[in-house]
């Protein structure tokens, strides 16, 4: 591919650097708020009309009445006592991303998965865009198979690739 390569990284090429602090601070509120399990407040942080934009399973949703009452309500009712914790972030101009787990309790129902009232660590990485103090745009994903696999479904019927790792890695290896 050494003719006609894509561009690279247009979202940020108009980032403007001197906006870090604004957005580490708007993602830290915002942390603490789903911490706080504030669902009815989170235009605090939220543009109205930002958009989420999430892998398969979670769907991209439009504003925040749609974020909220299709991702977190839900979300919330499927897992209880859940706590945010984002293990790295890197915040640069109007962008932060992250990555970490929530620890929560399967409480509800979750793809069809009856309530087991089991433990769950759900992994997550999140793009955040802050613009005029409010996140404009969330890109996300959430480790769905892995929870799966915590409630008792393998979502791979077997065929995983874990199964030609040599060591598993965890989050804290560094």
């Amino acid at each position: 591919m050494k003719k006609n390569r894509p561009a690279q990284a247009v979202l940020t090429e108009d980032n403007d650097l001197t906006k870090t602090s604004e957005t580490l601070s708007v993602i830290e509120a915002m942390v603490d708020g789903l911490n706080d399990h504030d669902i009815d407040d989170m235009g605090r942080f939220f543009n109205q009309a930002f958009r989420w934009i999430g892998n398969a399973g979670c769907g991209h949703k439009v504003g925040l009445q749609e974020f909220q009452d299709n991702w977190q309500r839900p979300f919330q009712a499927a897992f209880s006592d859940k706590v945010c914790i984002d293990e790295a972030r890197v915040t640069q101009g109007e962008w932060c991303a992250a990555f970490g787990r929530q620890e929560a309790v399967h409480s509800g129902v979750f793809m069809g998965i009856q309530p087991t009232h089991k433990k769950v660590e759900i992994r997550y990485m999140d793009f955040w865009k802050v613009v005029d103090g409010k996140i404009n745009d969330n890109w996300v994903m959430v480790d769905f198979p892995s929870i799966m696999q915590q409630l008792g479904v393998d979502p791979f019927q077997g065929l995983g690739w874990e199964q030609r790792d040599s060591q598993r890695a965890t989050a804290h290896d560094g």
